[in-house]
């Protein structure tokens, strides 16, 4: 069959024609904001996570635990930057040329997290979702939700709210 070239409502019909009807299918969609924490890659629902702010100057707070960075000003607002590396067992570290600060919330809690690069923003089908992998560490069991393909690499999502939650009572 030799199709001229045509509008898509034009090929949607001759298409109908053809195949008898077509099938929509709505699958529900996640966005995540991917980054890379030493040499992870991990993910935070968007919805979780109100801005993207390159790295800049952090303000030191004495007397604040090493898994609090510091705090930085946001067009007049103090917010707290986390060390989210320490939050997952790993030592602290230097910010990367590449770091950002993801402005998150949940758990009744606000702050900043550091990472070592933002990736990506992508809607992905909740179905690409897994269930966590049975062999994460028993620290990280509560803070993972599941796990997800991306370019070939996988990604844990992660639970900012339960995070934050375990954050606040000192867990952290």
């Amino acid at each position: 069959m030799n199709i001229p070239s045509s509008t898509l409502d034009e090929l949607l019909a001759i298409r109908r024609e053809v195949s008898g009807r077509t099938v929509d299918v709505d699958e529900k969609t996640v966005q995540l904001v991917i980054f890379t924490l030493q040499g992870e890659w991990l993910a935070f629902h968007g919805d979780k996570i109100r801005e993207i702010l390159p790295y800049g100057r952090v303000f030191f707070v004495p007397g604040c635990p090493d898994s609090l960075e510091g705090v930085i000003n946001v067009r007049g607002d103090i917010i707290s930057v986390i060390r989210l590396e320490m939050l997952l067992g790993h030592p602290g570290t230097a910010p990367s040329q590449h770091a950002s600060i993801l402005l998150g919330q949940g758990g009744g809690m606000q702050s900043g997290i550091r990472v070592d690069e933002v990736l990506d923003v992508r809607e992905v089908p909740e179905s690409a979702i897994l269930a966590p992998p049975g062999t994460l560490p028993d620290h990280l069991r509560p803070l993972v939700l599941g796990i997800v393909t991306i370019r070939t690499r996988p990604v844990l999502v992660l639970n900012l709210g339960r995070l934050f939650e375990d954050y606040q009572r000192g867990l952290g």
